[in-house]
């Protein structure tokens, strides 16, 4: 048996979404140490696993010539939330169902034939080493408003990754509220905004990661950090306010609002579709940062979860696999 237990992840958003500019996408996230996904797979002669996990399995056991495996879940991420449950289950089976049999898994290789990695890069790089990363995007000229069939593409290289200070702190705030976008919904909805994206945010959204975001990270200053990749999510709101409702998807603008007010937190924004709300803090002011997020939730007249998770600096842990980051 193989077990494999890896974090979840905040995307803070795109770095260009216009085909006027020569590298679409290019995100920029952080791995978080919770919530977080653990499984388990073993050797078997067909496929015994949860729906959700089948087509990775089956893909595995495709590539691998396999008879067959046996998943076991037992820390689900929460589905099409902003957290990338997706990317991180894939490449999670992946692993897990490779090493069963002692076969060493390239899950950057790996990604596009299970059909992750074809906009963002941060889910595999994450997944791989954790920290914080920006990632290089697609060539404009291959991906144009279509992405690749499944496998025909390569993961976004890493432009920069640094490590998350170990006082950081990451408030996640998931509403009871309809799910984000995924699978052919959000290929859809990523087509229509890249068709019409205004190619005059990217270039903010550059001078932004390169003049505060990156000096950020470096020198450990949170407050400039929260407000550096808040502005970054609501340059990406501007793209996205046709097809999501707003700069934010309801409700989640309410909320961005209300902690975007509260001093403990320094910038707050909506993951990738949402409806996961974040808020930079740290450890000083994480208490208080989880106060604010539920009044805010309670001042909104929604149920929900929060959470005060801390930056993730490795990548997925394993017991019984080995596989090539």
């Amino acid at each position: 048996m193989t077990t494999v237990d890896v974090g979840s992840r905040l995307h803070f958003g795109f770095g260009n979404l216009s085909l006027a500019h020569e590298r679409l996408y290019g995100a920029l996230g952080v791995a978080l140490d919770q919530p977080r996904l653990s499984l388990q797979a073993s050797r078997a002669e067909a496929i015994d696993a949860p729906e959700r996990c089948v087509p990775a399995v089956e893909t595995v056991c495709e590539l691998f010539d396999l008879p067959g495996a046996a998943v076991t879940v037992t820390d689900p991420l929460p589905q099409h939330v902003g957290l990338g449950s997706g990317t991180q289950l894939a490449l999670a089976v992946a692993v897990a169902v490779g090493g069963a049999y002692e076969r060493t898994v390239d899950v950057r290789a790996l990604a596009p034939d299970l059909g992750r990695g074809g906009r963002s890069g941060i889910g595999v790089a994450t997944f791989e080493r954790g920290g914080f990363v920006v990632d290089g995007g697609h060539p404009t000229a291959r991906f144009t408003t279509d992405r690749p069939a499944d496998g025909d593409w390569t993961v976004p290289p890493i432009a920069a990754r640094h490590p998350i200070p170990d006082d950081w702190r990451f408030l996640v705030v998931l509403p009871a509220a309809d799910p984000g976008r995924s699978g052919a919904a959000e290929d859809e909805s990523i087509r229509g905004v890249v068709e019409r994206a205004d190619p005059a945010p990217a270039d903010r959204i550059a001078g932004t990661i390169t003049r505060k975001v990156l000096p950020a990270i470096a020198t450990g200053s949170a407050d400039r950090f929260g407000s550096a990749v808040a502005e970054i999510g609501r340059l990406n709101g501007t793209w996205y306010a046709d097809e999501q409702g707003g700069v934010y998807r309801p409700p989640v603008g309410e909320l961005v609002d209300a902690l975007s007010a509260e001093p403990a937190v320094y910038g707050a924004g909506q993951s990738s579709w949402g409806p996961a709300v974040y808020g930079v803090t740290d450890v000083d002011h994480a208490e208080a940062a989880h106060e604010a997020a539920e009044r805010a939730l309670a001042a909104a007249g929604l149920d929900g979860e929060v959470v005060v998770a801390a930056g993730r600096n490795e990548g997925a842990r394993t017991v019984g696999s080995d596989y090539s980051a």
